[in-house]
């Protein structure tokens, strides 16, 4: 993990609404050191997916809004920026449900996410090669169709389309929906290889508590649109009372209280 840890990502007392009527976020605050995997957990509906939104503010393409509360990045506001703008800066999101172009090859689709940076055909072709060598089967499947391709493979692709933009923060949701456990664990370790090889830092919104806390260096546990606990991945997994509080049966008291911190 890289010794800057302080003034990378800073959430402070968040809330956001859909529809000027539903609240979704309720106060929440977190925190993410630069090189680290944080792993932001919780039920269905809990919050994650519009915490990662109102981060890279896609919450106005679901009719929502962050209400309150601030966003920093490196220590400068970015509520309102377009989020072409925080692409360029280095903050992408991997939506859930992978959204693929279909029609598109898988080369295609990777291109697609190259062109934002403008860079020469040298330089998109030695990306396209960084991308293949973290995903060799995306090599094989280069000229097939993405709409073709299997769960497993288009979120490869859906990954690799972000990288291709030179990201230093990468927002991720749902990595694991829908996929065997063999697929799973194949992009995990290349999301690790990718955090400690290129110091890519990342967030990952998920429900597979399992799975996420063994590559995650510190973890949130959102409820009901706040964060109900956090603390190292290690200590949530250990703790006795983390299932009952994942599923929303428990109380936070041995994990922390509301304490939300990222030292």
């Amino acid at each position: 993990m890289s010794a800057t840890t302080k003034g990378f990502l800073a959430v402070d007392d968040v809330e956001s609404i859909y529809g000027q009527a539903i609240l979704a976020l309720r106060g929440v605050t977190l925190s993410v050191a630069e090189g680290s995997i944080v792993a932001l957990l919780g039920a269905n509906g809990a919050g994650k997916t519009t915490t990662l939104k109102a981060i890279s503010n896609l919450l106005s393409a679901s009719r929502g809004a962050v209400t309150k509360g601030s966003i920093t990045w490196r220590g400068e506001s970015i509520l309102g920026l377009d989020p072409a703008q925080l692409v360029r800066r280095g903050i992408v999101q991997v939506l859930e449900g992978r959204h693929c172009f279909p029609q598109l090859t898988v080369e295609e689709n990777l291109l697609a996410g190259g062109f934002l940076r403008r860079p020469s055909r040298t330089a998109i072709r030695a990306d396209l090669e960084r991308i293949y060598a973290w995903f060799p089967r995306l090599r094989d499947r280069r000229r097939s169709r993405a709409g073709l391709l299997s769960g497993g493979e288009q979120q490869m692709v859906a990954i690799g389309r972000a990288l291709m933009t030179r990201p230093v923060f990468v927002l991720l949701d749902e990595p694991s929906m829908g996929l065997a456990p063999k697929i799973v664990e194949e992009i995990f370790e290349i999301i690790r290889g990718l955090n400690r090889d290129e110091g890519v830092t990342f967030l990952l919104a998920e429900q597979n508590a399992n799975i996420v806390l063994h590559y995650a260096d510190y973890g949130f546990v959102l409820e009901n649109g706040r964060v109900a606990a956090s603390g190292p991945a290690a200590s949530l997994s250990a703790s006795s009372n983390f299932l009952d509080l994942y599923l929303g049966t428990g109380a936070a008291a041995d994990l922390g209280g509301a304490v939300a911190e990222h030292p």
